[in-house]
């Protein structure tokens, strides 16, 4: 579909998000930002939301960004990107540059420069890996996030499209987490059997349980709200794994650093329990665990894995399909323990692999 090494000035469908663009689009977009003449597009299929094409020109290799989801969705992500790259050593895709103007598209779009490394979110890529290659991208990870951490706030808060900066949560953080944690529940009440009420009982079990742990001080850094493999390309320079690039922070807020760690050990459960201990140890090397961390991990795993569920059933991503909601989520819950001292008994989330839409 895409070209490489030549102008392409037909009319493609990228996805169903972007819709069909031609050449002559993006060599307007290209123009805004004075980044040369259109050499070449690619289509990515990774994400689930299809927002993203890569660009090449004369000038360099870019990714074009479209179709935001609401008004703020690219002012958010370029206010976090410009923060991580003045005040931590995170890769992140810097210049963004944001055309807030819909003449060209229809909607507004944002062209920043394609990091380069490998895409371990692509499972061809990611399977040519051997074990010590994905032991040394895990404990990259977990400094990498550790570095994006060190991005401080003066409170937990979100991004305020009017002012252009953090408003503050007018709630108290755990507070907050548990709340949207029964949002996303009765969300999946509402759409599917599969979520019962047995389910219900013991997520207010789990809650009850942990949630004094949520109590315990931290200072609000940058969270990222989506880190994970997929959302990475690395590098292994002499010998040494290192992330090259991080990107997409359309839910990034500042807060507990810690809720950060779930969906990259989600992930790793699903393939080798092991990976995900080499990531915490990683991390805490550079930032030390607060106390009360494994309570507070089982609430914000379950938070983390409600948000898939809800998603998974509205859209129409499966797992299992026997399992009823606790089924699929309490292996994931109850790790805690077994990631961060490594032990070798403890529940197996391999099987239940999270599928994209259309596998």
């Amino acid at each position: 579909m895409g070209s490489k090494g030549r102008v392409e000035m037909e009319t493609i469908k990228y996805s169903d998000r972007l819709g069909a663009l031609s050449g002559a689009q993006f060599q307007a977009a290209l123009d805004r930002f004075d980044l040369g003449q259109l050499v070449g597009t690619e289509p990515i299929s990774a994400g689930n939301f299809g927002q993203n094409v890569f660009l090449s020109s004369t000038k360099g290799e870019y990714v074009f960004r479209g179709a935001p989801f609401y008004p703020s969705q690219f002012p958010c992500e370029r206010f976090f990107t410009q923060k991580l790259n003045e005040s931590t050593q995170a890769p992140v895709p810097w210049p963004y540059l944001l055309d807030p103007s819909d003449t060209i598209f229809g909607w507004s779009y944002v062209i920043m420069p394609r990091m380069p490394g490998l895409q371990i979110g692509d499972s061809a890529v990611y399977s040519e890996l051997g074990a010590e290659d994905r032991r040394g991208i895990a404990r990259a990870m977990g400094e990498t996030l550790a570095e994006m951490h060190k991005l401080k706030w003066t409170c937990a808060g979100e991004y305020d499209l009017e002012t252009d900066t953090i408003r503050p949560f007018d709630i108290d953080y755990g507070e907050r987490v548990i709340s949207l944690s029964r949002r996303c529940l009765q969300e999946g009440v509402s759409l599917s059997d599969r979520t019962t009420d047995a389910d219900v009982l013991w997520t207010e079990e789990v809650i009850s349980r942990n949630q004094k742990a949520l109590e315990v001080p931290f200072e609000p850094c940058f969270v990222d709200g989506d880190y994970k493999p997929a959302n990475v390309v690395v590098e292994c320079i002499d010998g040494v794994w290192h992330v090259s690039g991080v990107f997409d922070y359309m839910d990034a807020h500042f807060g507990d650093g810690e809720l950060d760690l779930v969906r990259s050990v989600a992930a790793y459960l699903e393939q080798d329990p092991a990976l995900a201990h080499e990531f915490i140890q990683a991390y805490a090397r550079c930032k030390p665990l607060r106390p009360g961390f494994v309570e507070r991990f089982r609430i914000y795993m379950l938070f983390d894995r409600l948000i898939c569920w809800q998603f998974g059933q509205r859209h129409g991503v499966w797992w299992e399909p026997s399992l009823t909601m606790r089924e699929w989520v309490e292996p994931y819950v109850e790790t805690g323990e077994s990631v961060l001292w490594g032990e070798e008994e403890g529940p197996d989330c391999r099987g239940i692999r999270t599928k994209r839409v259309g596998e």
